[in-house]
């Protein structure tokens, strides 16, 4: 599904989100500053979006970026590409279940938008706790579904009914953008993520809401 509909997934970002996805990543790599990470792992990677942001932001030595899409990764190296990041970016094929690093190899992992998508979510997290430094931090950016009148009532309806439908205009795969509200109602957010997190080993986790609760920003350390 991603293999497809990575032609347009950077540009059906900025229009279903109304570029407020920009901010949102801005925010969440920035919550890495004061532990000035010089090895990043970027989980789900897509097109590199995040790993970008962090380059910018931290200017690490390097940033691994694994996902299990070849599609959006081949996206993701004409990008760096252009951006002329190459010796900065890596793209490497990997599952956050089994990620193909050693133990305590990162400094940091950011995770934008794909721990919703993992198999197991617990798995996944475990897979980063492992390949995460003791002291290293995980910051995940992932959708939430917002509780107050009158927000959650217009973002239900945006999700299930307009964002399929542009989805569909430009997404070769019908299937995607139905996908993508399916997967944010069925996604353990808040607080319970938070206590996934600690089952997973990290500790002093917290929740950061954004824009009504649309998204949020989850922090944990290993």
């Amino acid at each position: 599904m991603f293999d497809q509909i990575a032609p347009k997934y950077d540009f059906l970002n900025q229009v279903l989100s109304f570029g407020i996805h920009k901010r949102w990543r801005k925010k969440a790599v920035k919550k890495l500053i004061d532990l000035k990470p010089k090895r990043l792992l970027d989980v789900a990677t897509g097109t590199g979006d995040f790993a970008v942001e962090a380059v910018r932001q931290l200017n690490p030595d390097k940033i691994s970026g694994a996902d299990i899409s070849e599609g959006m990764m081949e996206f993701g190296r004409k990008k760096i590409a252009e951006l002329n990041l190459q010796n900065k970016i890596e793209f490497v094929s990997g599952d956050a279940a089994s990620l193909p690093f050693s133990d305590n190899t990162f400094d940091a992992i950011t995770v934008g938008f794909g721990v919703r998508n993992f198999a197991v979510l617990q798995d996944g997290l475990k897979g980063m706790h492992r390949v995460l430094r003791p002291g290293g931090m995980l910051v995940v950016l992932e959708f939430s579904k917002p509780r107050k009148f009158p927000f959650k009532q217009s973002y239900n309806f945006y999700s299930r009914y307009i964002l399929p439908l542009i989805g569909r205009m430009f997404s070769k795969d019908k299937r995607a953008y139905t996908y993508l509200p399916e997967s944010v109602a069925a996604f353990p957010d808040g607080e319970d993520f938070l206590n996934e997190m600690k089952n997973a080993g990290f500790s002093s986790v917290s929740w950061q809401p954004l824009t009504f609760g649309v998204a949020s920003i989850y922090t944990g350390v290993k």
